[in-house]
């Protein structure tokens, strides 16, 4: 059955509601050594990292017995198998004798799990099936020794895994997202690809970039030409958080300044990919209907592209296709998603608090019943990295943002309500680390969290 098209909980209140909401009494100061603090990072490491829901994978990287997928997170290592019997396993990625990783980067075709260090052997279910010269160990039962078990569970082909045994439910964490993204199906995209960018920031900060729309006005210019950067209303649930956008119009900065061929060319400039339009793609006047938009244009471009990858969008109409829903889910994750688009971001600590990791989830969405294969997996640095022009303009501010973090005036952000999304992050933070009342945000409170 079609998701109906439209949105009828969307309400033209709704849509002019503006991302900054109810303005503070004050702004809220975060302390900016949280971004570069080793003794923070140490904190998080202990108290956070261990304790919460991390995207790992996809579904397709661990779809048939054997297959294998090594998830790390700082110091932590999670081994994530397919096994025998289908059923998904993850496993803390330590040999019970010396702690060696047992298995290392992604594969197939595992029929056991061997430590190539003394030969510790486990099947596929982490039960421990050989010990190399045993009675050496003396009385040493096997049944003693499995495999530290992870949680993990699955959503929409996302897998994620928690170290904690004792974790909420994977579902319970995302609070609202499954059923606020319920009309995307987003079980009908597929991961073509995984880009892990090497970048010179801690986690954190790559995530704030992908938490708020304040920067798009300087960062973005020619991505301003296209969407309402202003009336993007936001939520926060506790856990997670989200703002939605409509693209296809110029921002309201501009005062309708903007023709609609130059709102069309930004948007063919910035994301023609989207509806197959490569760059220079002119404005379809020809095509044009009395009372059409250039949203309902691209909408329509859209459509038409879906259907030569056989994908039906006949269901979604232009608000599905031009309003994009961003989803934040503490500590580290975003989703941006339409009726034609996915990616799903992550950001992840590096080797010390000024590095970091930013790591691209990349879709498509495919018909029905179409094939299914392991995603491609791509590591390069932030110089080498060229997936966009506004993706790349968010990872090349990156390095200096950290430097700044540094400077020795410069001892807490100020941030705004429309940056209440990076606010909740902290909220988060200061949870989980069990912070003392000095160390905490000052300022006023922006959107509790509901519940």
């Amino acid at each position: 059955m079609h998701a109906p098209a439209g949105n009828p909980a969307r309400t033209r209140s709704h849509v002019q509601e503006d991302a900054i909401g109810t303005p503070p009494d004050r702004p809220t100061l975060v302390p900016a050594e949280r971004y570069y603090s080793p003794a923070f990072a140490a904190l998080e490491v202990k108290r956070m990292w261990p304790k919460v829901w991390q995207l790992a994978c996809m579904v397709d990287h661990v779809a048939e017995p054997g297959d294998y997928f090594e998830y790390r997170c700082g110091p932590y290592g999670v081994l994530i198998v397919r096994g025998d019997d289908g059923v998904l396993r993850a496993f803390q990625n330590a040999c019970r004798h010396r702690g060696n990783s047992v298995c290392v980067g992604s594969g197939s075709g595992l029929r056991e799990l061997k430590c190539g260090y003394h030969g510790w052997t486990w099947d596929l279910a982490g039960t421990l099936k050989r010990v190399p010269n045993r009675k050496g160990f003396g009385s040493l039962q096997l049944s003693d020794f499995p495999l530290v078990p992870v949680r993990v569970d699955s959503w929409e082909g996302l897998v994620f895994v928690n170290l904690d045994p004792e974790a909420m439910p994977l579902l319970e964490y995302l609070e609202a997202v499954p059923d606020d993204i319920a009309w995307c199906r987003l079980r009908d995209f597929r991961c073509y690809a995984t880009l892990t960018v090497e970048v010179e920031a801690n986690w954190k900060t790559i995530a704030d970039g992908y938490s708020e729309t304040y920067h798009i006005q300087t960062l973005h210019p020619e991505l301003l030409r296209c969407v309402d950067d202003i009336h993007a209303p936001q939520r926060i649930w506790g856990h997670t958080g989200k703002s939605d956008q409509p693209y296809g119009v110029q921002s309201p900065r501009f005062d309708g300044a903007l023709s609609d061929e130059e709102v069309w060319d930004a948007y063919v400039y910035t994301q023609g990919a989207l509806m197959g339009a490569p760059e220079g793609t002119p404005f379809p006047a020809d095509e044009r209907r009395p009372g059409q938009t250039v949203q309902d244009l691209i909408a329509a471009h859209t459509r038409a592209f879906a259907a030569t990858r056989g994908v039906d969008l006949e269901w979604a109409d232009t608000d599905r296709i031009t309003r994009l829903h961003q989803y934040n889910v503490f500590p580290n994750m975003t989703l941006l998603a339409n009726a034609d688009h996915l990616t799903v971001m992550c950001s992840r600590p590096g080797p010390d608090p000024d590095h970091g990791e930013l790591v691209m989830f990349l879709m498509t969405r495919m018909p029905p019943g179409a094939s299914r294969a392991k995603p491609t997996d791509v590591r390069v640095t932030a110089g080498e990295a060229e997936p966009g022009v506004v993706l790349s303009q968010d990872i090349r501010v990156l390095a200096g943002l950290q430097r700044g973090m540094h400077q020795p005036g410069f001892t807490h952000l100020v941030l705004s309500g429309e940056e209440r999304r990076v606010i909740n992050t902290h909220r988060n933070l200061e949870r989980y680390l069990d912070l003392p009342q000095s160390e905490r945000m000052s300022g006023a409170p922006i959107d509790p969290p509901q519940t």
